[in-house]
């Protein structure tokens, strides 16, 4: 008897467990990568360049963290000629920041039958020459890794894309703890995290910087987020539903004390980093 898959299993019961929505990768698009990787390196993330993908319209950088995770900043070959036919040529030609993300998949041909997916197949070649190949599939309708994540599954090992050398690139920041998802409607997207993934109900918040109506789904990284507010209308009208901003985890933290993100200073897109703010009192008065 043929053994399933565990994301698959879950599929079949319920949609996917909380747990298997743990991230492989995001994606930050721009149009000129050495920009991106400029204004990354500025607020402390410096990236080490990936290569060139066989489509032959974008190329990419990457911070990798201990968690396995790793950020993408993806931009075209030619930032004159802009990402041509590339699905998120929107987002990399109007400089869109955040666009997309990943999850990992051990049988995507069948996840991808259950989840309504394509599958094809993708690569590129690192500057050192090694050839990394993989397969990628959509969840449900729209563009790919936007309102669902997309699916990957490699072929050649995993550790060659996620760790060109070998090892975490970035040890201060511990891995990709939230996706913020622009979303038009707040009440159905709830709806269809939960029926896909088999999700809990989120805890729900409102946040006044941000601009928005906020559901978080504990123990995932998503954070479904629609506007209350006109920067998040603005994002949402120029790039439809998908992420619009990520946050990262510190590496060390104290175990107690207030969960904060702190928003990072880069300009034209939201980047944060989260931990434990431990409040201590004030000096006493002696008076």
């Amino acid at each position: 008897m043929k053994a399933f898959p565990v994301l698959f299993i879950w599929l079949l019961v319920c949609g996917a467990s909380g747990a298997e929505l743990r991230v492989d990768h995001v994606t930050v698009a721009g149009r000129d990568l050495t920009d991106l990787r400029a204004k990354f390196a500025a607020i402390g993330i410096p990236t080490e360049y990936g290569g060139k993908h066989t489509n032959g319209l974008t190329e990419m950088a990457q911070a990798s963290f201990p968690d396995g995770s790793y950020l993408e900043l993806i931009a075209a070959q030619d930032p004159k000629a802009g990402a041509g036919s590339h699905y998120w040529a929107r987002f990399i030609d109007g400089n869109a920041g955040p666009c997309a993300w990943a999850i990992g998949s051990s049988d995507i041909a069948a996840d991808a039958a259950r989840l309504g997916g394509h599958v094809t197949d993708g690569g590129r070649k690192r500057a050192d020459g090694v050839e990394l190949r993989w397969k990628t599939s959509s969840i449900g309708a729209g563009i790919q890794g936007t309102y669902f994540p997309f699916m990957i599954q490699d072929i050649t090992d995993r550790k060659l894309r996620a760790f060109p050398n070998g090892k975490p690139s970035i040890n201060h920041l511990r891995g990709v703890a939230a996706v913020y998802i622009a979303v038009n409607d707040l009440a159905k997207a709830v709806t269809d995290y939960r029926k896909t993934f088999g999700l809990s109900e989120p805890e729900r918040t409102t946040d006044k910087e941000l601009g928005a109506a906020l559901a978080r789904f504990k123990g995932t990284p998503v954070v479904l987020a629609a506007a209350d507010g006109p920067l998040l209308k603005t994002r949402l009208a120029q790039f439809g539903e998908g992420p619009f901003a990520f946050v990262f985890g510190v590496a060390s933290s104290p175990a107690n004390g207030e969960l904060a993100v702190r928003w990072l200073p880069i300009q034209g897109m939201r980047i944060g980093v989260t931990g434990r703010i431990v409040r201590t009192a004030g000096p006493r008065r002696t008076n």
